[in-house]
């Protein structure tokens, strides 16, 4: 029988490892009773199914004979996927960071019996190069020493599980953040932004949506012009850039380079649906055509390739594919002449392809698309050309072997993306992306929801060959509640409104904490691990107390409940001082306090569909993140404690109200007036 016991698992990431000659467990009390009765210290190995340096030290070590006798003889050794357990993941990157390291993945952790962290690191050679020490000196060092050198061990341990408990703590102090603290960030950001290839920082780059989103309010609240500019050129040089799939739409997880040229080519869900909002808001403002068509395109290939088997969003597309990254996005001339004929040297030519490529990294030959070199987009004349090529190349390209395909789906990544999909329908009049997004909403409500013992509306953070697991964290709840506000938005369903109001129940209930405030990551009947993180910082995805903030306030809006103000109120003391010390690094909790004090609350009173759609357009067209939308029917009323209570159509016809704060405009009948209005 094998002694690796990964088979059964769901995760397509430890399914990976299934084969391996490590004797791997996945995560759990049997695998850590395991360490306990053997006095082994573990090997946690976390990562994802679409990392390419997983993959390579996949290949160079948990492959290898040697090293895995290595890793059976000393060391108990745990998969885990990060996608599937960010409780997990969390602690140790934290454990990770407090030893002076970079977090990342494949994250390799040692930890005693007990699974408390001593030493780490992320990517390790199967031999000594690029200054790294090779994996098996690795394992032997540290085998030695957890054995000969005690002291020193627990010395590591005390001190890593005192930075954890420190860490995952807040003061609640009542104390609220300035009215400018948006604005104020928004300056230090500046200052870091490349304002000429765009993004923040040097390479590598990221999408870090939520401070392009922090910028570009900055710039919608009549701050300073390159606040704006800073965020359209990193736009549209994402767009141009090889970081985004010209062929078959989507973006890659970061560039490598300072320029959005070579990618990891790994896609991820979260991180489309945070560019697509990112790409509409400003669409919104310059109407440019490139970043119209980017969304169009983008959408296209989540509706083509990212579709799970109950109708959700699938997780992620490798950057891998016959053992090589991004082996199946590039090209050689020849191949494009191949398929082009005559038209390859223009294609090549607007796609910066070239003979000897432009990837050494891809190997001989080998080219990234992309338009970077171009002075400006092509126009629609040009995109018109190209647009029969691009759809040659990508038949071509899918005869080649495929990236793998993570179809595991997640709730709190879903929510992003059922999110982001209602409001594209609206702005640019596609009902089936409401649809997508309807059938994404209901495939997690149906299959990844409980009532526990005290009635509780209960999810699961992940579901895959029909299997729904693990307990749901604060992410999956944050998510698919704002995205059950949002499509209450769209389609005035109570039905989501009733569901948005039993997840944050469940997150009062199980989540708060009672004597500092703020919500813990996971529930106070998940298992216990050897911290129950708290955090208001984001990661790859916008942090989930950050989001509570925008759910809670939105739902007071909608529902006029108390309870959520007085909620609100208690997040806001409790977290505010920790912002104040990191405000970049919280960027979605600021985006959403912003909000709060400066966004546009629009009640359109509906009569004649003609009058209330010409309305509706005009919310569509404009700029606003952040703003709540109701549309009642004549007869009906917000909520008492709303500042539009009692408003009523305007002389029998379709009427607009606009409200800061407690105060809102007359009433607006005509188009043109609420767009002034919306524009003030």
């Amino acid at each position: 029988m094998s002694e690796n016991l990964l088979g059964q698992e769901t995760s397509p990431y430890l399914l990976q490892h299934a084969d391996n000659p490590v004797h791997w467990r996945p995560w759990g009390p049997e695998a850590l009773a395991a360490a306990k009765e053997s006095g082994k210290p573990i090997l946690l190995s976390v990562g994802y199914a679409a990392c390419h340096w997983c993959h390579v030290m996949a290949h160079e070590s948990f492959e290898n004979d040697d090293i895995a006798a290595l890793m059976n003889e000393h060391f108990i050794n745990i998969k885990v996927d990060r996608e599937e357990r960010p409780d997990i993941d969390s602690i140790y990157q934290s454990a990770l960071g407090a030893l002076g390291q970079q977090g990342g993945w494949p994250l390799t952790m040692f930890l005693t019996p007990d699974g408390e962290p001593f030493w780490g690191g992320t990517y390790f050679p199967p031999d000594d190069r690029y200054g790294r020490p090779g994996f098996p000196r690795v394992l032997e060092q540290l085998s030695k020493a957890f054995k000969e050198d005690p002291d020193t061990v627990e010395q590591n341990r005390v001190a890593l599980l005192d930075h954890l408990n420190q860490s995952s703590r807040s003061t609640a102090n009542d104390s609220f953040l300035p009215m400018d603290a948006l604005m104020q960030s928004a300056e230090q950001i500046l200052q870091h932004m490349d304002m000429d290839k765009g993004g923040f920082g040097g390479a590598p780059k990221f999408p870090n949506v939520p401070i392009f989103e922090m910028l570009w309010r900055a710039r919608l609240h009549g701050g300073k012009p390159d606040f704006g500019k800073a965020v359209e050129i990193t736009l549209e040089r994402m767009s141009e850039g090889g970081i985004y799939d010209h062929l078959g739409g989507g973006f890659a997880r970061y560039s490598v380079d300072a320029d959005w040229f070579a990618p990891h080519f790994e896609k991820m869900l979260y991180d489309n649906a945070q560019i697509l909002e990112m790409l509409m808001l400003v669409w919104q403002r310059n109407k440019d055509p490139l970043l119209r068509r980017r969304i169009f395109e983008t959408v296209e290939w989540l509706q083509r390739e990212m579709i799970a088997e109950n109708g959700a969003f699938a997780a992620t597309l490798d950057a891998d594919s016959e053992g090589q990254e991004g082996k199946f996005y590039i090209w050689s001339t020849d191949e494009i002449a191949d398929y082009l004929g005559t038209e390859a040297d223009y294609f090549c030519q607007t796609y910066g392809a070239r003979e000897h490529g432009n990837w050494e990294e891809g190997g001989s030959g080998a080219n990234i698309l992309n338009r970077l070199h171009l002075p400006n987009p092509p126009d629609e004349m040009e995109e018109a050309r190209l647009e029969p090529m691009r759809r040659i190349l990508r038949r071509v390209r899918d005869g080649r072997i495929r990236p793998g395909w993570d179809d595991k789906v997640l709730a709190d990544w879903n929510g992003l993306m059922i999110h982001t999909l209602v409001r594209l329908s609206a702005v640019f009049d596609q009902p089936d992306w409401l649809e997508a997004a309807q059938r994404a909403y209901d495939a997690v409500c149906n299959d990844m929801q409980r009532q526990d013992g005290e009635g509780h509306a209960r999810l699961f953070h992940t579901f895959r060959l029909g299997r729904a697991q693990h307990e749901g964290n604060l992410d999956d709840y944050a998510n698919m509640a704002r995205a059950a506000l949002t499509l209450f938005e769209a389609t005035g369903n109570d039905a989501l409104l009733a569901q948005a109001r039993a997840w944050v129940d469940a997150l009062d209930a199980q989540f708060w904490d009672l004597e500092e405030g703020g919500y813990f990551f996971t529930a106070n009947d998940a298992e216990a691990l050897i911290v129950r993180t708290k955090t208001v910082m984001d990661n790859a995805t916008p942090a989930g107390n950050g989001l509570m903030v925008d759910v809670l306030h939105r739902l007071y809006l909608l529902t006029g409940d108390v309870t959520c103000q007085e909620k609100l109120t208690a997040l806001l003391g409790s977290l505010s001082s920790t912002v104040a010390s990191s405000p970049i690094g919280a960027a979605a909790f600021l985006n959403n306090y912003d909000a709060i004090n400066r966004a546009h609350q629009i009640v359109i009173v509906r009569r004649d569909d003609t009058a209330t759609k010409a309305l509706l357009d005009v919310v569509h067209e404009t700029s606003l993140p952040g703003r709540l939308l109701q549309v009642i029917d004549a007869g009906q009323s917000v909520p008492e404690s709303h500042p539009a209570h009692g408003k009523t159509a305007e002389g029998g016809v379709a009427t607009a109200y606009v409200c800061r704060g407690q105060t809102c405009s007359l009433p607006l009948t005509d188009a043109k007036a609420l767009a002034e209005a919306l524009a003030d």
